[in-house]
């Protein structure tokens, strides 16, 4: 059973609130990758402790999680991990290789490569349910986000080997033996269903499910080769009650059918502005983003003009609106950037 407690202490976080389109005091900010990567004292700490171990350790995978929520003042905590983690904790053979990615030893591509996917056990992944449970103890009010990649996403890293630009080996799968292919994302659609049931039952306020590679497919092929997946891993944890968020880097053009497959609230990347996303998306969903995070770079003046527009986009959709970058904190950073934006978006969408 889930951590009720949990849940009820956050559910009138302003975070909370806008996931279900309800008023908020401010318009809440978290950022995508902003546990870790940009902060001196994550570093630190990450000295000589390669990623997966630090995925694999509570007291790493805490302190790192809670040092953006102290530093930044953000509305939400997002869960320090890396989306091929269940992976790992079912036996593939990979690792993240710092500056390259996920590597995988033994690509996944052909009927007897899927048999090497058996389920994810809640008991594989132990590590987790004890780090969520040390995390909602500290966050009290503020919600902790979890995560998990999508299916289509994972299914490339396994079948390309690793980070691709182009995945040939992935749309030559998808295209040349559909049935395999719609049976592996399944296969993984259940992995992913039980990272994510993992972490709302032991205390996670909302979830998101990253989809960082969908957007090298088109509408069509989306609807047809993915789709189904991501719906599959949203309805497994649709009876929790708790906000379900997708997001996807590219995925202009997918935002219509990217919203069909049961997400509570779209991210939104860079590339399109926050009201003509709710266009595409369509009534009744909140949204989240957008600021490119390359703006962070520019001067304060600057930033702020950027992040303004942002808002005045999200305010005219109507939509509840939680302000994000259009994807991952850039590691080179300047972590007092992301502090200011996080207090400029706060004063300027005080409830006047």
């Amino acid at each position: 059973m889930p951590d009720v407690s949990a849940h009820q202490q956050t559910a009138a976080s302003p975070f909370i609130r806008a996931c279900r389109n309800e008023p908020v005091p401010h318009t809440p900010v978290w950022f995508m990758r902003q546990a870790g990567r940009s902060l001196p004292e994550y570093l630190k700490l990450r000295e000589g402790v390669p990623m997966l171990e630090s995925c694999t350790r509570p007291d790493l995978i805490t302190e790192i999680t809670l040092q953006p929520v102290r530093r930044h003042g953000v509305d939400a905590a997002v869960y320090f991990s890396d989306i091929v983690v269940p992976l790992k904790a079912i036996g593939i053979d990979l690792d993240i290789k710092p500056g390259v990615g996920p590597v995988v030893a033994d690509p996944i591509r052909t009927r007897q490569d899927l048999a090497r996917l058996r389920d994810l056990e809640p008991s594989d992944v132990g590590y987790v349910t004890e780090a969520v449970g040390l995390l909602t103890a500290e966050l009290g009010a503020t919600p902790l986000i979890g995560f998990t990649g999508a299916p289509f996403t994972l299914a490339s890293y396994l079948v390309e080997g690793g980070p691709s630009r182009n995945h040939e080996r992935t749309k030559a799968l998808m295209y040349g033996d559909p049935e395999l292919w719609l049976d592996l994302l399944d296969r993984l659609a259940g992995i992913a269903a039980v990272f994510l049931k993992v972490q709302i039952e032991a205390g996670a306020s909302a979830v998101q499910v990253f989809d960082s590679w969908v957007g090298a497919l088109s509408p069509a092929d989306y609807r047809r080769y993915a789709m189904p997946a991501s719906a599959k891993v949203f309805d497994a944890v649709a009876g929790y009650g708790v906000p379900r968020i997708h997001f996807g880097v590219g995925t202009g053009e997918l935002l219509g059918p990217m919203s069909e497959a049961g997400a509570d609230v779209m991210g939104v990347d860079w590339r399109v502005p926050l009201d003509e996303a709710a266009r595409r998306v369509g009534p009744g969903k909140a949204l989240q983003g957008n600021l490119d995070p390359a703006v962070l770079f520019a001067p304060t003046p600057a930033v702020e003009a950027k992040a303004r527009e942002v808002l005045d986009a999200a305010a005219a959709t109507g939509t509840g609106h939680i302000f994000n970058l259009g994807h991952g904190v850039l590691p080179t950073t300047d972590p007092d950037a992301l502090t200011r934006l996080v207090d400029f978006v706060h004063r300027t969408t005080e409830a006047a």
